[in-house]
């Protein structure tokens, strides 16, 4: 059960404490099913450097998308005509793709999901 409630001009939603929790647990048990490496740690001033968290976010972006699409790591490479090993170093966020390289896996990914 839930309720809405509106102050000053935005819309908030009151919801069971147990309801809460239960949110709050469906949401930690998505984040640790996420698809790739983890992001890196911000350091003590609360910031990350841009190439490890560039991998990552790489990485997962196209795990995730091909594990949606039910693809293998070798079925989405021979489609975007690249190497499979690349894909894993790739996903796993140890390799920095050329522009190239992403939109050949990007424009697989779109024909995939097209069939799907």
């Amino acid at each position: 059960m839930y309720r809405r409630i509106e102050e000053r001009g935005k819309t908030y939603v009151l919801v069971e404490e147990s309801e809460f929790r239960e949110l709050k647990r469906k949401a930690r048990s998505r984040a640790k099913k996420a698809v790739g490496p983890a992001f890196p740690a911000p350091d003590a001033d609360g910031n990350v450097a841009a190439l490890p968290y560039l991998k990552a976010s790489i990485g997962r972006e196209i795990a995730t998308r091909r594990t949606a699409l039910g693809l293998t790591q070798t079925e989405l490479a021979k489609a975007a005509g690249i190497w499979a090993e690349t894909l894993c170093r790739l996903e796993a966020g140890n390799h920095s793709p050329t522009v190239r390289t992403v939109e050949r896996i990007d424009k697989a990914l779109q024909r995939a999901a097209k069939k799907a």
